[in-house]
């Protein structure tokens, strides 16, 4: 069986054989499928519901401080931090 794509034929790395394991750089790998998502499925549309919600001056401050330095939205990280806690629970 000839060289897998990507995989050097010399020095560093060896031709693909009846095993799934492939003698490299670092000894051996095991080639994995994969696993990252298509382009159009990292856009997020996720249903939102707009809410009124009155926050203290201080996290307010913090929160438009933090959006700015991070060249952000606040919205966006309140909302976030929101999902991370739900997510935790």
């Amino acid at each position: 069986m000839g060289p897998v794509i990507g995989e050097k034929k010399g020095k560093y790395m060896k031709t693909q054989k009846n095993s799934e394991l492939i003698e490299g750089t670092f000894g051996l790998m095991k080639p994995v499928k994969d696993f990252l998502p298509k382009p159009k499925d990292l856009i997020l549309k996720e249903d939102q519901v707009k809410v009124t919600l009155k926050l203290t001056h201080k996290s307010l401050t913090f929160f438009k401080r933090t959006a700015a330095q991070h060249k952000a939205s606040y919205q966006v990280m309140i909302r976030r931090l929101l999902d991370y806690y739900v997510a935790q629970q």
